[in-house]
């Protein structure tokens, strides 16, 4: 997640109406009011919203979790279900083919949740408590999303990652993604995080060493662009925002629902 340019709850009501899932179709929940002189959706009234489409609870160790029989799971269901029948098609095409299918995921809300730190955050944003919940490596996963990495490595599509979390975060990330079960192509030549400090000559357009310009669909379009020049062809790119997928090099890109921030 490229942080300063989240926008947090208040103003993200409008993003949650326009969260449209590409590949499955479905939509998370709400009115926008974008472009409206119409009062804007209570806050109050949006959390309650969020918490049931969530099916947010406190387990036993006071960490707020998602519930695996809720809206927001059912929602992860259809897009997994989607996707591994195109992976299935890519798999048994691919044995045709030259060029070697890759699939790309995000990684904040498409493989960690974040729902613990949104819930008790009142969704909003701190930069040190995001660091310091991040390095504690423990975020449960979203439903259903390692199983896809593994699904996708089992049809010999090379999996890589596209995430806004800082180069210093890259231990904590590996960490946190072998214990929900998404332990594959964790090497750095697969995992694409944000190094402000040594920008990858790739994305000189828009970054060079101490000053970072690139937007964040510039940063993850920039990345697959990299990518495919190595000889992939990203069949499939998986993120959470929509600027995890805008900007092209993907054949197919699945939109996860996430109705607590926004990042443009």
């Amino acid at each position: 997640m490229n942080k300063p340019l989240r926008t947090t709850a208040v103003a993200a009501a409008c993003a949650v109406a326009a969260a449209a899932l590409y590949g499955a179709g479905a939509a998370t929940a709400g009115q926008s009011t974008a472009n409206s002189t119409h009062e804007p959706y209570n806050i109050g009234l949006l959390t309650k919203d969020i918490d049931t489409y969530y099916g947010t609870a406190l387990d036993a160790e006071g960490v707020y979790q998602a519930s695996p029989d809720s809206p927001y799971a059912k929602d992860l269901a259809r897009v997994d279900a989607e996707a591994k029948r195109y992976l299935d098609k890519v798999a048994h095409q691919g044995r045709h083919h030259r060029v070697k299918p890759a699939v790309v995921f995000d990684i904040d809300d498409t493989l960690l949740l974040s729902l613990d730190y949104e819930k008790k955050n009142n969704y909003g944003y701190n930069s040190a408590t995001w660091a310091e919940y991040v390095n504690r490596a423990d975020r449960p996963e979203v439903f259903g999303s390692p199983a896809l990495v593994r699904y996708a490595e089992k049809k010999g599509i090379e999996v890589f990652y596209n995430s806004g979390l800082n180069e210093a975060q890259r231990t904590a990330a590996v960490e946190n993604l072998k214990k929900v079960g998404a332990d594959v192509n964790l090497d750095a030549g697969h995992m694409f995080l944000k190094d402000a400090a040594n920008p990858p000559a790739y994305l000189s357009g828009c970054a060079a060493p101490g000053a970072w310009k690139c937007t964040t669909v510039e940063f993850k379009s920039g990345t697959r662009k990299h990518i495919e020049s190595l000889g992939y062809d990203i069949v499939a790119n998986f993120g959470d925002q929509y600027s995890d997928l805008d900007g092209g090099y993907a054949d197919k890109k699945y939109k996860l629902p996430n109705p607590t921030y926004f990042v443009g």
